[in-house]
């Protein structure tokens, strides 16, 4: 199944922990890692005193299920460094799934499409590089349109490859 995914980091080298989490993608057991963008310096959202944040999104092949691959996700973040903090505090390492083909599902731990991500531009921006066309099952919409919609805010600039 094809899933993209959002990454972001506001602690430490930002750089390096975007390129650790994308490397222990690679490397975990049913996933492949696919297309990369360029990452994005980003203002943050929610908590606004804090460290601007670099985002990127990737696209992966998994044979993983949804809550196997959150369960992944959620190691390689606390590898990584990551602890418990508030709500859109700032961390190490975040790594988000957003839109996994088509499917719908809501449970207690995991939302799919991810719920807030049609109006973040941090997340929308880098998307819409690698998967302009990936379509929103909810809205119908791709996310080239939604990244060009009023909903989505927030300052972004680009940065430059996640590798070197």
């Amino acid at each position: 199944m094809r899933v993209l995914l959002s990454l972001g980091s506001n602690l430490g080298d930002r750089a390096a922990n975007l390129r650790h989490a994308l490397d222990a993608l690679a490397r975990w057991p049913g996933v492949r890692l696919g297309a990369v963008s360029r990452v994005y310096e980003t203002e943050p959202v929610g908590l606004a005193e804090q460290p601007d944040f670099l985002n990127a999104a990737a696209e992966i092949e998994t044979e993983l299920l949804p809550l196997e691959l959150l369960n992944a996700v959620k190691e390689i973040e606390a590898a990584l460094g990551r602890t418990p903090s508030e709500r859109w505090g700032p961390r190490v390492i975040d790594i988000d799934l957003i839109l996994w083909e088509d499917l719908m599902m809501t449970e207690a731990r995991l939302t799919l499409p991810h719920a807030a991500f049609r109006s973040r531009y941090f997340v929308l921006a880098p998307l819409a590089e690698i998967a302009p066309e990936a379509v929103d099952p909810v809205t119908g919409k791709t996310v080239r349109a939604l990244s060009e919609s009023v909903e989505a805010q927030g300052r972004v600039a680009g940065c430059g490859p996640v590798t070197p």
